[in-house]
């Protein structure tokens, strides 16, 4: 009887054990699922990523942004791309596609909009990939997909 003990114990922790590495395994293949799932619907012809520190900013702010044929930033909520910085305006830049080529203007924003460290104040630019955005307290690589 005494040794019957340790044995219902040895399976036990046997069977849990196998439990865990079963549970992990399928956290790993849900997860693989997912992503490749993201990959395949999301195909923007081009997107913002965020080149800042997320926590070195005092609100929220995503990684990256995903550009459609015209998008807004600013804080309002009229814009696509909404950030809650206070050095933004309300409608702080605009940035749009023609063709296939992305343009940034500055929407006459207090602070300004830079590209590549330059004003576009009063003027279209295209972007260019690798360009740097610089807004409020922010700055963005400008990434367009091939």
């Amino acid at each position: 009887m005494q040794n019957i003990l340790p044995k219902i114990l040895t399976y036990l922790f046997v069977i849990v054990v196998y439990a865990f590495i079963y549970t992990i395994i399928r956290m790993i293949f849900l997860d693989i699922r997912t992503m490749s799932r993201k990959k395949n619907i999301t195909k923007a012809d081009g997107y913002l990523k965020l080149m800042n520190l997320k926590t070195d900013l005092d609100f929220d702010v995503k990684e990256s942004y995903e550009l459609e044929r015209d998008n807004l930033i600013g804080r309002s909520n009229k814009c696509g791309i909404r950030i809650a910085d206070r050095a933004l305006s309300s409608v702080h830049c605009r940035i749009f596609k023609a063709e296939d080529t992305f343009f940034i203007e500055d929407s006459g924003s207090a602070n300004g909009t830079l590209l590549n460290g330059e004003s576009v104040a009063d003027e279209v630019v295209e972007l260019i990939d690798g360009d740097k955005i610089s807004i409020g307290s922010m700055m963005f690589l400008f990434v367009k997909s091939e």
